[in-house]
């Protein structure tokens, strides 16, 4: 991030370090870890940034002296379109196999395939010569559990047995799963969305992106999905994604060694996650723009596009669905919608903005009371009954024993003449005579009104199920289980008003849109906004929810509606609180997260909120040129400060510069290492020159000029509070020091901005844990 004029850590490598003679220059080359961040602590933007504009300049400079180094320049430039194509590749190829292996293994819970047993349902009555399209999910190769153990399909033995294996595979799935994230990865548990925000943001949080966590996320996601949990896989898919975006990182120093760099990176990465989430690439590069990162340039966007592009084309490639698109969800409807329509969409908002605040709310409490009672210590118990309780109520309910995305699927689609869905179950007239895709309303048949119980009775049942799912320690995304709470209810009212339409067409609102006869109400595309309005409620995305939406189905004329509940939907959340699901768990956790959307409207300044306060010790500073080894060392072991301001004298206080805790510790340590002479009784010497009589005594003099940042970051103590949170913000700083007229008063840390916000909103201040 560009900052005014700020110079970084280590800017300039020529610069000699401890004077001429035959004092040892030990950081002409810089040393292992310099300029690197300890875990759970917040990278400095600023300084990023300006390490990677030297080391430009100086690719730049050394180009020109050769044709090896104009090529090793080239080389450097292209180093980030190929990291994108390489996470575009390893994301679609990991979203392949991933539903390739949910599918099987969500149908291993009621059958087997006998000619091919890796085969799902689909796929093996599919490839079986036996099938008529009536009945194309039936087929002598397909066999439940019950007809292949005791020969019957029928009756109430082979449905308690079908019952039993069905919990008995669900739980094994769940426990398996629960069991490699607590022995092997604990990191991978959850969606992983909100560590990845505050990931982008700066902070630092080691072995989340790391190579296990990648493996056991994959591994444990096929589990957790194909155990039945009321959970998707594309939430995850973001923290694979960016997995993966770290492994690739690691393999050029120009984003290893730079942080920042590396955030610009993994925010493409999280654009690919969405994209083969949702076969949605474009939706992809919006939601990593609105909703994950932090600082998005417009270099990241470009990239962000390709990764997602090369990832979608990867999934396309693979084809995991079989029906040569990128979603599972996609419909074409053949009826525009009409302006009285508007009314029911945008009731769906109202329930998606409800459904979401009650979700967050139900959520947040339980997660809460599971990390301050006896319910943390026990994950794997947890998992198994909150497994056991959804698997026992889901197996009656045939639109709950399906896959999510399966019943999404379904409640999507429109009714055509070939459609064998129970909710395409109307009575149909004799003599009608049209085509095929223009179906005129018809009135419900008994097929349907069972249906419409059986959806009512599972949309309760997710609504519940879903607030004590979402968090446990396995991977758990929130997409789907919200698409398909709104799906449902968008369904019922979709239905609803066909039947009205149909029953009522001389009503006023029907007249004009409505004639006997015509199709003009289609309940899927009701299900499809509900789908956006729920998903909007939880997440509070908007622009991104819209166009991940009209990809995800294909139904672009039917944006205005999307549009009416995503908004609809977001305002009546935001009437109960602005937080989204996200945001909520990065407070929840306690991680130093400034959100860009928050509004400071209190009317304090800085001398408010800096360290030290009046009851509080002076400021812990190091002095130019009078401040020994020994002296750093016992100041480095008594505190546990992220670093130290350099002032003139402690008389004067007069403000030189900011040296890093850990840059400090690594030079001295280096040091005593490398160049003799160096003792606990040597003067450490923070300006340009070191005196001659310092050189010629002994012991030697320590220069540690370089490591010091000689244009922190500063305010007066007078600057409005609003002023300093949006540098914090804008600029993302770990400190800022607060003068008057150049003489030092103290400091403020990001942590204190966090703080001083959480107790103006009357919250507890000490809930922010991490530096």
């Amino acid at each position: 991030m560009d900052g005014d004029g700020a110079s970084s850590t280590g800017a300039t490598p020529s610069e000699e370090i401890n004077g001429p003679g035959n004092l040892m220059d030990f950081l002409d080359e810089p040393f292992p870890d310099v300029s690197t961040y300890e875990d759970f602590h917040t990278i400095d933007w600023l300084r990023e940034k300006s390490r990677d504009t030297d080391r430009h300049r100086k690719i730049t400079t050394k180009s020109r002296e050769s044709y090896w180094e104009l090529i090793k320049g080239l080389l450097d430039a292209w180093s980030g379109w190929v990291v994108m194509l390489l996470i575009g590749m390893l994301t679609g190829t990991l979203a392949g196999v991933i539903d390739l292996a949910v599918d099987w293994m969500t149908d291993l819970k009621e059958g087997v395939c006998l000619s091919a047993f890796y085969y799902s349902h689909e796929q093996c009555c599919w490839t079986s010569n036996e099938t008529t399209f009536d009945d194309r999910d039936k087929c002598p190769q397909w066999q439940k559990w019950a007809e292949l153990m005791t020969g019957n399909s029928e009756g109430a033995g082979a449905y308690v047995l079908n019952y039993f294996l069905y919990i008995s595979w669900a739980l094994l799935f769940s426990f398996l799963a629960v069991s490699l994230v607590r022995v092997f990865a604990p990191y991978a548990c959850g969606s992983g969305i909100p560590e990845i925000k505050t990931i982008l943001s700066g902070f630092i949080i080691r072995g989340y992106l790391g190579k296990w966590t990648l493996l056991i996320k994959t591994v444990t996601l096929v589990l957790a999905v194909s155990s039945g949990l009321s959970l998707g896989k594309e939430g995850p898919l973001v923290h694979v994604a960016c997995c993966c975006g770290n492994l690739f990182c690691s393999l050029f120093s120009k984003y290893s060694k730079n942080e920042g760099k590396r955030r610009e990176v993994l925010s493409a990465a999280a654009a690919a996650g969405v994209s083969v989430a949702f076969g949605a690439p474009i939706g992809g590069v919006l939601f990593s723009l609105e909703e994950v990162s932090y600082y998005f340039p417009l270099k990241t966007l470009w990239r962000s596009f390709f990764a997602a592009l090369v990832a979608a084309f990867t999934l396309r490639a693979i084809n995991p669905f079989g029906n040569s698109r990128l979603v599972l969800f996609y419909v074409e409807y053949h009826t525009p919608w009409y302006m009285a329509e508007l009314v029911p969409f945008i009731l769906l908002g109202v329930f998606g903005g409800l459904w979401g605040t009650l979700f967050i709310r139900g959520n947040i409490a339980w997660c809460r009371r599971r990390k301050t009672t006896l319910l943390g210590k026990y994950p794997v118990l947890e998992v198994i009954v909150i497994t056991g309780i959804t698997a026992v109520l889901a197996f009656p309910n045939p639109y709950t024993r399906r896959s999510t995305s399966e019943l999404i699927s379904e409640l999507f689609n429109d009714c055509g003449a070939l459609e064998s869905s129970q909710l395409c179950d109307y009575v149909n007239n004799p003599n009608m005579s049209r085509r095929v895709d223009d179906i005129p309303d018809r009135p419900a048949g008994p097929g349907v009104y069972t249906a419409l119980w059986q959806l009512a009775l599972a949309l309760v049942f997710k609504i519940v199920i879903t607030i004590f799912t979402f968090g446990m320690k396995i991977p758990s995304g929130l997409f789907i289980p919200s698409m398909a709470v709104g799906a449902i209810a968008g369904r019922i009212v979709g239905i609803a008003v066909e039947q009205m339409a149909y029953h009522h067409h001389d009503w006023i609102i029907f007249k004009n849109w409505c004639r006997p006869g015509a199709d003009c109400v289609t309940p899927g595309l009701y299900a499809m906004v509900g789908a956006a309005a729920c998903l909007g409620g939880v997440t509070r995305m908007t622009v991104s929810l819209v166009v991940i939406m009209f990809e995800l189905t294909g139904g672009l004329e039917y944006i205005v509606p999307l549009m009416a509940a995503a908004v609809t939907s977001k305002w009546v959340a935001d009437a109960f609180g602005k937080e989204g699901i996200y945001e909520s768990h990065i407070q929840l956790n306690g991680y130093p997260y400034l959100d860009v959307r928050d509004e400071f409207t209190h009317r304090t300044l800085a001398t408010d909120v800096m360290r030290p306060r009046r009851s509080e010790p002076p400021l812990a500073v190091l002095t130019q040129d009078s401040t020994t080894v020994e002296d750093v060392e016992a100041l480095i072991k008594d505190t546990d400060y992220n670093g130290f301001p350099v002032v003139v004298s402690r008389e004067s206080e007069r403000l030189i510069g900011f040296v890093q805790r850990r840059d400090l510790t690594l030079a001295i340590k280096t040091a005593r290492q490398k160049q003799d002479g160096v003792v606990s009784s040597s003067v450490v010497y923070f300006t340009e020159d070191t005196p001659q009589a310092a050189e010629a005594c002994d012991p030697q003099p320590l220069k540690l000029r370089r490591i010091l940042n000689l244009s922190p970051f500063t305010v007066t103590d007078h600057t409005p509070m609003e002023t300093v949170v949006d540098i914090f913000r804008k600029l993302g700083l770990r400190q800022c020091l607060v003068t008057r007229s150049g003489r030092l008063l103290g400091i403020i840390t990001k942590k204190d901005v966090l703080r001083h916000m959480a107790q103006m909103m009357n919250q507890d201040p000490e809930s922010i844990m991490f530096n």
